[in-house]
Formats: structure tokens, C-alpha cells, sequence
């Protein structure tokens, strides 16, 4: 990035923290930094319910330190029966999903900006500097290592025969899976203003899937980065940087052939994703992921209120405002329940059927702030100390 343009965007992000204090109003990239000397603007209080299901920690680890004030959202990923973490300071390691034994761990001097991605054996990592990483998924050892333009804090995507590096400067490279050769990359610019943090790509047959900063989602050809089409999610509307923020932030869902995405003006849209025509749309959502059930999908939106929509339509069937304000991660689908993590290390599960509170257990005094991950029955959540756990629900 030119050192003008980067200058004017921190000026303008200094500008959008200044603007939230002064209107108090839910602004989810800044809330949670600051004293709150003003309960209207203050999070929710938690009170009170009648559990109906029973969460059950199963193991607890600490994968390394330093997220803290850098904004991340470092989340785990499982792939044959294997955890992989990251931390700023802490490499990479490889931990069994059923007991949280560490099988092995990469130590690094690199800053291990997001969390790490996983497939077709490797394990791949990437920077605070640009640097991406990718390890044996079996053994840890590095493979090949490579750089890209601008800081990682997605995971990046690993699959046929490829890794997909989203960086943070709207760029997506693509990498050949075994040497690390550049393959193609594509860019998108990014706002003057947007909100920190992106997810990786969703990888389809033959098309790469990418939430922009500017509220739209690009379908790229998998094999050379072509551009296929391109849909808007949240349109880019008001008269401030601030006003217009419209980020998708999270990955796009796919289920068969349609495209879920979401975005931070709380707009959710349905893509047929051949031709990305748009299906239906919604006005709730934000900028996360979205989590996905059998027939309603699960958003969080910027002020806290979480929703399911209908998959079909897209009508909102419940909304829980129970948790205004408390800085939400983007909520996963455990079972017959939707979790969510909050600013105060909470967990916190919402049946499916109605929103209401099933369950809650505090992981940590820390927060959470990447989404939540299912595998196999098994959640796992990691907070910003490195703190990362296991829970299955029981009986």
C-alpha cells in the first residue's frame, strides 16, 4: 500500500472511533475498547434462563499468546481428525480433536497473523508481514514458504491443487499446493474505510468465491483468476466513510448451488452460484459468517441481535436481542442450537427452532471474536489469549 493511502485510511478509521463515541451508537469495530460511561450504550446484561442443553468442556489448551490489541479473529480448522491453531506468538500446532493432545507444533520468529487453513496435506499460515507458510499436515515440517503483498489475517484455502492467500489489500493469490510457485493473483480494491478483519475465499467447482470490502462477491475461475461475475451483498450507502461501510467479511456459505453471503449494512443474499444471479435477499445480517441449518441460516448483526432466516425466502423466523452490544462473533450451528462467542469470553447457545437461551459457559475472562467451528459434534472456540477449547453437548 503507498504510504499516502495509508496514512488517509488510518486518519479515517481514527475519524470513524471518534465518530462512535461521539453518537454512542453499535459500532461493532471499535466497542469494547473504551470505558463505557453510558449504559444506554453499554452491553446487554446477562441474565438468568432455564438451560436446556448441556454443553460439556472436553479439553482445554493454550495454542500460544499475542492476538490482544491487533484486531484478529484466530480461529481453529479440522481436517482428518486433526485440530490446527495459530497464534501471533506461538507458530503452529497440530492438536487430536477428541482429547486436544498436541501431535505437533511449527515454532516460528514469523507473526502469525490469522488462523491457518488445512487440506490435501498442508497446513498453510500466513503473516503479519505477508509471509505465508505452508507446513506437512502429518509432521509440521515446512514445505515452502512464500510472501505476499500485504498482511494475512484469513486462512487461507487449500484445494485442487492449489492454496488461495487472501491478503489484506484485497488481494487473492493463488499458489501451487506442492512448490509454492505463484500461479495468479487478482485484486479488488478496498475502501477508504472498512472494518478490520476479512475471511478466506469459498472454493466451489472450477470458481473461487470472495467477499470484498466494498459490500460485493466476486466469482473468480479456480484455475487462472478470471473474473466470472460479480454480485453486491450490502450496497455502499450514506453520506460518511462510516455510513458506507459494507464489508462481507465472512466466507460465503455453499450449499449445493447457492451462494449464502452476509454484510455488514445487515444485508443477507442468496446467489445461484453458476450465473450468480441473486435469489432473495434480506435486510439482517452482518459481516461475519453465517452459520448454516438444515433449513434456516444464523447471522449476527452489528448491534448483537442475532436472526435465523429462512433459507428458502429469507424471512427473519426469530430474532434474539438478548445480547445487544457484546461484540458477537459470527455464530456456528452445533446440533439443534446456534452458538455465538461474545467480548467477555461467553458462549452462548440459541435453539434453533426459536432463539431462545438453551445454554452458556465462560471459556475464558478474554474475548472471543473468531466464529465458533463444528466438527464432527465437537465446537471449538479460541479466545484472543490463545485460549482454545472443546465442548460437546451432552445428554
Amino acid at each position: 500500500m503507498k504510504p499516502a493511502l495509508q496514512s488517509h485510511r488510518i486518519l479515517l478509521r481514527t475519524a470513524a472511533i471518534a465518530a462512535c463515541l461521539a453518537t454512542l451508537s453499535g459500532c461493532s469495530t471499535v466497542r469494547g475498547w473504551f470505558d463505557r460511561d453510558d449504559k444506554a450504550g453499554e452491553p446487554v446484561a446477562l441474565t438468568d434462563f432455564a438451560a436446556s442443553a448441556s454443553p460439556v468442556q472436553i479439553w482445554s489448551t493454550n495454542v500460544g499468546k499475542g492476538e490482544g490489541r491487533l484486531g484478529l479473529r484466530q480461529g481453529p480448522v479440522v481436517a482428518d481428525g486433526r485440530v490446527y491453531a495459530a497464534a501471533v506468538d506461538g507458530g503452529v500446532r497440530a492438536l487430536d480433536l477428541q482429547t486436544g493432545g498436541q501431535l505437533w507444533h511449527y515454532p516460528t520468529d514469523v507473526r502469525i497473523s490469522g488462523g491457518p487453513g488445512a487440506g490435501e496435506g498442508l497446513v498453510v499460515a500466513g503473516g503479519l508481514d505477508g509471509e505465508v507458510i505452508a507446513l506437512d499436515a502429518a509432521t509440521g515440517t515446512q514445505r515452502w514458504e512464500a510472501k505476499v503483498s500485504n498482511e494475512v489475517i484469513a486462512p487461507p484455502v487449500i484445494g485442487q491443487g492449489m492454496v488461495f492467500v487472501r491478503s489484506n489489500d484485497g488481494r487473492v493469490t493463488a499458489f501451487d499446493a506442492t512448490s509454492g510457485q505463484r500461479r495468479w493473483f487478482w485484486n479488488h480494491d478496498v475502501p477508504p474505510l472498512s472494518v478490520r478483519g476479512n475471511d478466506g475465499v469459498l472454493l466451489g467447482p472450477g470458481y473461487v468465491f470472495v467477499g470484498n470490502d466494498d459490500g460485493t462477491l466476486s466469482a473468480l475461475s479456480a484455475t487462472d483468476g478470471a473474473p466470472l461475475w460479480e454480485q453486491v451483498v450490502g450496497g455502499q450507502e450514506g453520506r460518511t466513510e462510516l455510513d458506507r461501510m459494507a464489508d462481507v467479511d465472512g466466507a460465503p456459505v455453499l450449499d449445493g448451488a447457492a451462494i449464502y453471503a452476509s454484510s455488514f449494512q445487515q444485508q443477507t443474499i442468496a446467489i445461484d452460484g453458476p450465473t450468480g444471479r441473486p435469489m432473495w435477499a434480506s435486510q439482517h445480517g452482518g459481516a461475519g459468517r453465517i452459520g448454516l441449518g438444515p433449513d434456516r441460516l444464523v447471522v449476527s448483526a452489528p448491534d448483537g441481535t442475532v436472526y435465523a432466516l429462512d433459507k428458502a425466502g429469507g424471512s427473519a423466523l426469530w430474532q434474539q436481542p438478548g445480547l445487544a452490544r457484546r461484540n458477537l462473533t459470527a455464530p456456528a450451528v452445533q446440533g439443534s442450537y446456534a452458538v455465538v462467542g461474545d467480548f467477555d469470553g461467553y458462549l452462548h447457545w440459541l435453539d434453533l427452532q426459536d432463539g431462545s437461551f438453551a445454554a452458556r459457559t465462560r471459556l475464558s475472562g478474554k474475548a472471543l471474536r473468531a466464529a465458533p467451528v463444528v466438527v464432527d459434534g465437537i465446537l471449538l472456540a479460541q479466545d484472543t489469549d490463545g485460549r482454545l477449547s472443546a465442548y460437546r453437548l451432552g445428554q
